[in-house]
């Protein structure tokens, strides 16, 4: 069976299909600096539907998303993002956790794994 590599580095790839599963690297904000927690959400949300299309999957094809926010205080900031944007019926398991992210200017990380 065939794996197939997206923006691939020297540390990892931003996104791996392997069969009719698409695996996405944690996806942050580009240029965080001074975004909000909304903001940062959209942003990664718009790279994640990127990442899906180019691997041949969609949001409604997600199987599960695990998000790691640095301040529980925006959980409720970010859900409202997530929930305008993810397909109604076609929820993912998920968990949420807080959790320092690699720099401070990351508010959101978000990783997904759908099927194709």
């Amino acid at each position: 069976m065939t794996i197939q590599r997206f923006e691939t580095g020297p540390r990892m790839s931003k996104a791996v299909v392997h069969g009719n599963t698409v695996y996405l690297a944690g996806i942050v904000a580009d240029s965080p600096k001074g975004k909000s927690t909304t903001e940062q959400t959209k942003d990664i949300l718009a790279q994640i539907d990127g990442f899906l299309a180019k691997a041949g999957s969609d949001k409604s094809k997600l199987l599960t998303a695990n998000i790691w926010i640095t301040d529980m205080a925006n959980f409720a900031e970010m859900n409202a993002v997530w929930d305008a944007w993810v397909s109604p019926g076609n929820t993912p398991a998920r968990a949420t956790v807080e959790a320092r992210l690699a720099t401070p200017d990351y508010k959101v990380e978000i990783m997904v794994v759908a099927a194709k």
